[in-house]
Formats: C-alpha cells, sequence, structure tokens
C-alpha cells in the first residue's frame, strides 16, 4: 500500500504538505511540477488500498484521473480552493473545497488540523497573495511585525520559485524544496538555517528590478495589462509581479502575458484587491485556462487570442 502526496509546487502547495507530514510523518512518493502544471493525477498508476493525497490543484481540471484512481481502489483526500465543478460523490473521496476569495489551500489543512502548525499556513497565505488573511490566521501566534514580515518574504519566495515553462527554470524543483523544508515545524527557523532561503531572495531581487522598466500595453483606470518578454527571468517572476502590482493598485485588475519561447503566452490574471471576483471565469473562457476568483491564469494563450483576451479582460474590469 503506497502513500501519495500530489501537490502545486508553490507556496500554498508546499506549505499545505508540509503541515500534513508535520501532523503525521510517513515515507510518500511526492508528485508535483511547475506551477502550471496542474494535471498531475494524470502521473499516477494507483492500486487498491493507496492512500493519495491532492493539495492546491484544481479538481475541475483532473476529474477523469480522479475517477479513475477511485474506481481503481485508491483513498484520496482532496484539499483545494481553486475552481472545481461538480464533486464526485464517492466513499474513497474526502474532499475539503472552498473556493471562497479569502482562503486557501495552506489555511483549509490549518482548520483541519486546527492550527497546529499555523505558521506555516500563515507562510502559505502570504504566498498566494492574501496578506490580510495572513495577518488573521497570525494573531494567536503573537508575533512581531518583524517575525510577521520575515514570513511573508518567505511565502513570496517560495511562491516565486514555482514559476517557470519548465523545471530548469526554477532555482529549487519543488520536490527539492520541499525536502529542504520538511524538517524545520517553524518556518523561522527554517529561514535562519537553511540557504534556500537566501538564495531565493537574491533571486527574487535580480528579477524584480528587471521589472522596472516595464510599462503596461494598455491601462485604465480599472485594469492594466502588461506583456513580458521570453526570458527566465519574467516568467519566474510574472507571478509575484502579479501580485506585488495587486498590492500596489488594489482597486485594478492585472493581467500579465508572458511570451513562451514556442510563441503563445502564459497568462496571470488578478482581479483587484477591492473586489477579488471574476478571474477564473475570465480564464475559462480560453482552452488551459482556470484558476480561483481573485487569481486565475492561462497555461497557454495562442498568438491569435491576445487581441479576443484583451479585449475581454478590459471588459470584465472596466
Amino acid at each position: 500500500m503506497a502513500t501519495i502526496d500530489v501537490f502545486n509546487g508553490d507556496a500554498d502547495g508546499i506549505c499545505a504538505l508540509q503541515q500534513l507530514r508535520l501532523a503525521q510523518t510517513v515515507p510518500s512518493t511526492l508528485i508535483t511540477g511547475v506551477k502550471r502544471d496542474i494535471a498531475l493525477l494524470d502521473r499516477i498508476q494507483a492500486d487498491a488500498g493507496d492512500q493519495i493525497t491532492v493539495l492546491d490543484i484544481s479538481l475541475d481540471k483532473n476529474r477523469e484521473a480522479l475517477v479513475r484512481l477511485l474506481e481503481r481502489g485508491a483513498g484520496v483526500v482532496y484539499f483545494d480552493h481553486h475552481f472545481a465543478g461538480e464533486i464526485p460523490d464517492h466513499p474513497r473521496l474526502s474532499a475539503h473545497i472552498d473556493t471562497s476569495a479569502d482562503i486557501c489551500t495552506s489555511l483549509l489543512v490549518d482548520r483541519h488540523l486546527d492550527g497546529c502548525f499555523r505558521a506555516w499556513a500563515v507562510v502559505g497565505a502570504f504566498g498566494d497573495n492574501l496578506d490580510a488573511s495572513a495577518r488573521t490566521a497570525a494573531e494567536a501566534l503573537g508575533l512581531d511585525e518583524a517575525q510577521l514580515s520575515r514570513l511573508r518574504e518567505l511565502g513570496i519566495y517560495i511562491n516565486y520559485n514555482a514559476y517557470g515553462a519548465g523545471i530548469e527554470d526554477l532555482y529549487f524543483p519543488p520536490d527539492e524544496l520541499f525536502r529542504r523544508i520538511q524538517p524545520y515545524p517553524d518556518p523561522l527557523v527554517f529561514i535562519d538555517q537553511d540557504q534556500a532561503f537566501t538564495t531565493l531572495r537574491e533571486g527574487f531581487a535580480a528579477d524584480i528590478a528587471k521589472t522596472e522598466a516595464l510599462q503596461p500595453q494598455r491601462v485604465s483606470a480599472g485594469y492594466a495589462l502588461y506583456v513580458l518578454p521570453a526570458q527566465a527571468w519574467a516568467r519566474r517572476v510574472s507571478g509575484v509581479f502579479a501580485n506585488r502590482l495587486a498590492q500596489e493598485h488594489p482597486y485594478r485588475a492585472h493581467a500579465l502575458l508572458t511570451r513562451l519561447p514556442r510563441g503563445g503566452y502564459v497568462v496571470s490574471v488578478r482581479a483587484p484587491l477591492s473586489n477579488k471576483t471574476g478571474a477564473d471565469v475570465l480564464c475559462r473562457q480560453f482552452p488551459t485556462g482556470g484558476g480561483r476568483q481573485a487569481a486565475a491564469g492561462i497555461n497557454l494563450l495562442a498568438e491569435e487570442a491576445l487581441e479576443a483576451f484583451a479585449e475581454r479582460f478590459a471588459k470584465a474590469y472596466s
């Protein structure tokens, strides 16, 4: 009987799994990838009695594979906050899914564990750009502002590490980064003792500095659309840059289209922080699109669809 952990390679997925494995340490096979690699259940060949934990990937995008695994006799525990569609009714599926705009998978796991490892949930929420939710969750921890700021930094850097066209764009493969984090119940100790934090901080600073020269191609009071070049730094920084723009302009929606070397674009959309809705609905209008109300994306937007996307984005947030 195998234990398999399937998780998004971003801060939310990693921090959700960190909490669960601190609560119950078991040897497991790790299945993950870059941020946009979400069809992860397709990789699994499970047998009856295998236990699969799925974290922070859309059930809607993994529906067929999920049903296949359940029919083969595997048990599945599923935590997520993305659009799910109809959740299968199956005795071997335990689904913890909440698509509210102010929740993330790390906070769902924190709720499930009654706050046992809340500091890691706070890191995950900060990484998912849910600053208000992170601060609310952190109130019970008695942290000072400097400590809270360090948790926020860590969440941003773990999230930053997940973005790329492939693992070669990242500083750390997400499974390796999780294994480095795994021994630390306290994220502040991880920050102090593991060189990964410094590596990611320096990489982030270098990449984010390059965004200072970027100007939106379309901008209004309600939205801004940026196009980033087909370079590794741009692919790495696209998600955290979108989050930063959302924080700096809370009444404006943002779309970042990063050119891909093979053609087309990978798209990150952030709804205004003042009205965290509509990003998922917009992105699901295009093939490979999905996400959640406040933040969504399109894994591959064709060149010929650029104008249609720009028009629908402007219409949604004008």
